[in-house]
Order: structure tokens, then C-alpha cells, then sequence
């Protein structure tokens, strides 16, 4: 392999990366981006490597990088397009586990040097938890480093046999429309006469309508809430295979809670809430909780993953699956103003300490130069 530079210098050629990510969540998917446009601008070459609706969603390509289509599957096909699109490689980055299995079926007999990130931690339960682990530990044990969105993730990639772990930078990305704090009254009506909050508190959940938000924890809490007075509607933005179970309970036992489906505008829908709630079984860094800190709104949410160490003491956290202590703490905060005020400017500090996407893109460099440059001889 020929020296490489991300600067590129006179007589050098850029560094050749391959980003690859598989179906993509939210947040891996937008960090990606956000990776691709950091490098490109610092003169890297770098490739994407996603399905084609991925790029349709996150314009890969508007960066200045190149998308290749890769199906999201492990099949021979799909492993040999992406062993074609690395075959220039000096580094590839793979995000999530099932995109770094098929990095590391793709680079099989190579020496381009793999870093994988994990954005999350995968889940199953029965036979399917077991080939879970096992792809980890193929995963772990070729990639030259593994950075994990939290120390936990770190711990686990070391423990499942991690050359080098280490904790991942992880900006939130795209905020490129600042949340007008000077003026917080104007878009409030509008948003909370659209969700049907005028005259009531508004508290507001963001993410897919699947097992592991808890959902099912966060209805058994609004029944609580009926017996306040005015009534909080809680208003969830996602899609998801649980709506038509979560809607017919709504309707079965007249919960004061909306399914209004997936929404572009949800940093928007926050600065008109009173309250966030993130009742999730798991999370890293999630994008909910940086975006409620970062408009300022008091957030209540589950102590699991990484969200103790995301939001310090800037949220209110509650047991996983403990519907009751969700109940109180909402209670308790809509009924003290002096607290939630502080909730706020904790937030705002708390927000701050966060890594910018500059100092993500430039620890991923540092760990990309010293992957690729040459070593000096002994």
C-alpha cells in the first residue's frame, strides 16, 4: 500500500476510503453522512457503500462521495459488490454489526485495514441471539479498531475479543438550522393547535413503533395521566410493525395519547412540547435526547445504554419498564416550573460538552492515519 495522506500533499495520492453502511438506522445513517461530507471536504476520496434507497434518503452523493448499491443482505452477490467496490480501498469503515459481517466477508484474504463502529447494540433472543454473538466475534476480532457510540459498546467489543476498542466521537448531525430560542413563543400555537394541545400540557416521543421503545410501558402511564387536569397528550412520532397494536389500545381503553407516524419536523414538534419522553429497553446516543437538550425541553427518560453518560443530570431517568416511576416523574414535572426550568439550562450546558461534527470527523482521521501511514523500520 502506497503512502497515503488525508490532506493529500504534493505527491501523494488521497487516502481512498469505503464507508459501509447496511439498512441504517436514523442516527448511523446520518453520521455516515455527515462522515462522508467531513472527509470529502478534507480531501478524502471516499465511496458509500448502502442500499440505493439509503442515498435517496441521505444524499450520500451531494457530499462530494461516491455511492455504490449494496443490497443489505450477506448473499454471494451482495458481498461480491462490495469486495469489488473496496478493491482500491486503503481503509474501509463499516457501521453497525451486520454491515461489518459482510466488510469482513468482502475483504476476506485482504490486508485493507477494517475500523467498524457500533452505532447500537443488535438484539435477538433464542438461536437467533446466538449467531448474534458469533458475528460479533468474527466482527471484533478482524476489525484493527472497534469505536463504540458508548463505554458500554466499548466494553463489549473488549470483551468479546476487541484488538482495540475504543469510544467513538459521535456528533449529532445536521443541525444546521438553529433552534430560535429568542423566540420560542412563535411556532408554538401553530404546532400545538396541529397536534391538539392547545390548553393542555404536550409531551412528545420520538422513534420506531417497535419493542424496544416500550411503548407499551408509556400507555400504561397515560392512564395515569387521564385523572390530571388539564389532560397531557402524548404525541409519538414514528412507524413502525407495533401502530396497529399500540392504536387499538389507544382506542380500547381511551388514552390520551396520538400516533401521528414518521415526521421531518421533530426538532420543530420539541420546542412546542413541555415535556420529552424517551422510555426506550436500550439506547446509545440517542438522537432524541440530544435534540430535546439542545431545544431546551425537560426530558424524562429511561437510565439504560448510554444515555446516563449522554445526558448527566440534565434528565430525569426512570427504571426501564417501570410505568408507575414514568407516571410520577411526568407528574412531578409538570407540576414544578422552577424544575424544569433547570432541566433546561442543564440541558444547554449538558449539550454543549458533545462532540462537534469537526472533532468527529477528526478523531476518525487520527485513527484512520494510523492505520494507513507506514511504519518506520525497526
Amino acid at each position: 500500500m502506497s503512502p497515503v495522506s488525508s490532506n493529500a500533499p504534493h505527491g501523494q495520492s488521497p487516502l481512498r476510503t469505503v464507508q459501509v453502511l447496511g439498512g441504517g438506522n436514523a442516527g448511523s445513517s446520518a453520521h455516515v453522512r455527515s462522515l462522508a461530507e467531513g472527509l470529502v471536504a478534507r480531501g478524502v476520496r471516499v465511496t458509500v457503500c448502502a442500499p440505493v434507497e439509503a442515498d435517496h434518503a441521505y444524499d450520500f452523493t451531494g457530499t462530494g462521495a461516491d455511492h455504490v448499491h449494496v443490497p443489505r443482505s450477506s448473499d454471494p452477490a451482495s458481498v461480491a459488490a462490495l469486495r469489488a467496490a473496496c478493491a482500491d480501498a486503503d481503509l474501509v469503515h463499516a457501521h453497525g454489526l451486520h454491515a461489518s459481517f459482510r466488510a469482513v466477508l468482502a475483504l476476506s484474504g485482504r490486508r485493507t485495514p477494517l475500523v467498524v463502529t457500533w452505532h447500537n447494540r443488535a438484539r435477538a433472543e433464542g438461536a437467533r441471539a446466538h449467531l448474534l454473538r458469533l458475528l460479533e466475534r468474527r466482527v471484533v476480532r478482524t476489525a484493527a479498531v472497534v469505536l463504540g457510540t458508548t463505554s458500554d459498546l466499548v466494553d463489549r467489543a473488549r470483551r468479546t475479543g476487541a484488538r482495540d476498542a475504543r469510544l467513538a466521537a459521535v456528533a449529532l448531525p445536521g443541525r444546521r438550522r438553529p433552534v430560535d430560542h429568542d423566540d420560542p413563543d412563535r411556532l408554538r400555537p401553530k404546532i400545538r393547535a396541529e397536534l391538539g394541545a392547545t390548553g393542555r400540557p404536550l409531551l412528545m416521543a420520538v422513534g420506531s413503533l417497535d419493542r424496544q421503545r416500550g411503548y407499551d410501558v408509556l400507555l400504561d402511564a397515560a392512564r395515569t395521566w387521564r385523572d390530571l387536569n388539564p389532560v397531557p397528550l402524548v404525541v409519538v412520532a414514528g412507524e413502525g410493525p407495533l401502530r396497529p397494536v399500540l392504536q387499538r389500545r389507544i382506542e380500547n381503553e381511551e388514552l390520551p395519547v396520538r400516533l401521528v407516524g414518521r415526521r421531518e419536523d421533530v426538532p420543530e414538534l420539541l420546542t412546542a412540547a413541555d415535556l420529552a419522553l424517551l422510555t426506550s429497553s436500550w439506547e446509545s446516543r440517542s438522537v432524541l435526547a440530544q435534540e430535546a437538550l439542545h431545544a431546551r425541553v425537560p426530558l424524562v427518560a429511561t437510565r439504560v445504554g448510554g444515555i446516563p453518560d449522554l445526558v448527566g443530570d440534565a434528565a430525569e431517568l426512570v427504571p426501564y419498564g417501570d410505568a408507575e416511576s414514568l407516571a410520577d416523574a411526568v407528574v412531578r414535572l409538570l407540576a414544578d416550573p422552577e424544575r424544569r426550568e433547570q432541566l433546561r439550562q442543564w440541558g444547554a450546558r449538558q449539550a454543549a460538552t458533545w462532540p462537534t461534527e469537526d472533532e468527529t470527523v477528526a478523531q476518525v482521521l487520527n485513527v484512520y492515519d494510523e492505520l494507513t501511514q507506514p511504519r518506520p523500520l525497526a
